[in-house]
């Protein structure tokens, strides 16, 4: 085989993988890291949790700051720091999904202090050294090694009790990091391989999700940090600049959106890629008989996924606004050239849904 030269940074950092993981270490890892003064980041909903699995090193926790928003509004990660600065806190405890590793990742740009992220869902961010930050409806993002976590810890126990839209919804957000992450300009064989052994894992548990398997959210996590773990390296294109500038504008749930835009893009770029690569994806979508983009539908059917611009809350008259703000961003990077036209017919659908 024939490899051309390529550059793939290893990013830092420790992963740890079980069920009951979370619970049982997570007190372990504190003292590894020599915390004595932590900031707790959470959303209401999981402060239960949290302090529960905290649990007798809660007197660590010197500030808690449950105010996360989707998105991440620059007044809510001045809020957080504020915290930070006022406490002395020496550490950035993350516990929660991709809105709450956001915040934590905000402070981290900020203030420098290192995070432990305990995800509960499958966002993968948890695995990236990428922040967002939202103002004035505008989204914007950037790489800094400061915000990627110094430990994570992936507990399928704390995904199980996910509602199940959500974690399809999720799931396929994990899913478009993987597949995005097979035609950036960083893309390279290393990335590459990690992004389609993660499509095998995401499909096999969103399926196994729908068939009540015991291992489906096992599955999903491990996708989830093999999707993280490929887009860390391999970066963004035109799939995620279209999730970033429509969540950031319109405030749209940040896994919905991605699910819902992801088989327009792939549709629209499966004919770029080099034969093996799609070929190579369909395969990982268990789909040996049609294109990846069809095997891609065909598990969005299967596991009944909600998935339209619609659904997730973008309305018939913010559609034409939408695709203005994004041909003003225009060219973005893709295999294929992007313009109004292709923006329009690409929203357009993913408004609509697939059937």
């Amino acid at each position: 085989m024939t490899v051309a030269s390529f550059t793939y940074d290893a990013l830092p950092g420790r992963v740890r993988f079980g069920r009951g993981l979370a619970r049982a270490e997570l007190s372990k890892e504190l003292d590894a890291l020599g915390w004595r003064r932590a900031l707790l980041v959470l959303t209401p909903q999981e402060r239960g949790l949290a302090e529960e699995l905290v649990g007798a090193d809660m007197d660590r926790v010197v500030a808690v700051f449950d105010g996360v928003r989707p998105h991440v509004p620059q007044e809510v990660a001045d809020a957080a720091t504020d915290l930070v600065r006022t406490n002395a806190v020496d550490g950035l405890l993350s516990v929660g999904g991709g809105s709450t590793t956001g915040t934590a990742k905000a402070v981290a740009l900020a203030t420098g202090l290192p995070i432990l992220a305990v995800p509960t869902t499958y966002a993968g961010s948890e695995m990236t050294p990428v922040w967002g930050l939202t103002s004035d409806g505008r989204k914007v993002t950037g790489r800094d090694l400061n915000v990627l976590p110094r430990v994570v810890l992936y507990d399928p126990d704390l995904v199980e009790s996910l509602p199940r839209d959500l974690a399809v919804a999720s799931a396929l957000n994990a899913m478009a990091h993987c597949v995005e992450a097979l035609w950036t300009p960083a893309s390279n064989p290393v990335t590459r391989a990690t992004a389609l052994e993660g499509v095998r894992a995401l499909h096999g548990g969103l399926t196994g999700l729908t068939g009540g398997e015991s291992d489906a959210s096992d599955q999903l996590l491990v996708g989830a940090y093999l999707a993280g773990s490929a887009f860390a390296v391999a970066g963004s294109g035109l799939h995620h600049k279209l999730c970033h500038i429509l969540g950031g504008a319109f405030d749209l749930p940040h896994a919905q959106t991605h699910a819902a835009i992801l088989p327009h893009v792939l549709e629209f770029n499966v004919g770029a890629l080099p034969a093996h690569t799609a070929r190579q994806l369909a395969e990982a979508l268990a789909c040996t008989d049609a294109s990846a983009s069809e095997g891609l539908r065909r598990l969005y059917l299967q596991v009944g996924a909600e998935a339209s611009l619609a659904d997730a809350g973008l309305t018939s008259d913010q559609l034409g606004t939408a695709i203005e703000l994004v041909s003003d961003r225009l060219p973005i990077s893709n295999p294929r050239p992007v313009g109004p036209d292709d923006v329009a017919s690409i929203l357009a659908s993913a408004y609509d849904g697939i059937s």
